[in-house]
């Protein structure tokens, strides 16, 4: 069963949706190319704490080897390399939904692209 149409106000037609709709697309592309710049960041930010893991475990390595005292820092290691392994996860999720944002940025670019054709090809006089 079809949804319910929503009537339209009184002496808007097909123009007016059209018009309504590039106000819709023109207000959604600053949020979504916000939002992208956000994740961009936020991926940078995980590499780079990725990187400070890495390098903290390495010098626990070397600190264990080192060390004249038997100290266990294997633990330690371990839960690094695991936190590790979480922030790997989460900079995957942030490329997944950075991707998605990217097309969807796309989308709206090319169906602005799209109704702004219609409205010049309709003689839309919105002046």
């Amino acid at each position: 069963q079809r949804p319910p149409r929503v009537k339209m106000a009184a002496g808007s037609g097909p123009g007016a949706r059209e018009l309504f709709a590039e106000g819709l697309l023109q207000f959604l592309r600053p949020a979504v190319r916000q939002l992208d710049r956000h994740v961009h960041s936020v991926r940078e930010s995980q590499v780079e704490l990725r990187e400070h893991i890495d390098s903290l475990a390495t010098e626990l390595c070397r600190i264990n080897e080192d060390q004249k005292v038997a100290l266990d820092l294997d633990p330690y290691v371990k839960k690094l390399l695991n936190a590790r392994r979480r922030v790997v996860l989460v900079n995957n999720i942030l490329q997944n939904a950075q991707e998605r944002l990217r097309r969807l940025n796309h989308s709206v670019a090319k169906e602005t692209v799209r109704r702004r054709a219609m409205l010049e090809a309709g003689g839309y006089q919105g002046k």
